[in-house]
């Protein structure tokens, strides 16, 4: 999907429109972006989407760590 395709013109308004019917809820909206990420990389190829599984891990993992740390001292 590029951002010039008419994939992306109706993707992009449906993401927008749901994420903003979530508007109480933080967390829901946060989940919806990630899911729609996973959705945009997809449509690219399939077969990536594990690299962006595994930085999405690592990348939660240290800002967890870092939030642990920085809280405790």
């Amino acid at each position: 999907m590029l951002f010039n395709s008419i994939d992306f013109a109706l993707f992009l308004p449906i993401v927008f429109l749901l994420y903003w019917s979530f508007y109480k809820s933080r967390r829901a909206q946060n989940i919806l972006l990630l899911i729609a990420s996973y959705v945009f990389y997809a449509w690219w190829d399939w077969r990536f989407l594990s690299l962006i599984f595994l930085s999405t891990a690592v990348d939660y993992g240290v800002g967890y760590r870092l939030k642990f740390t920085v809280y405790t001292k």
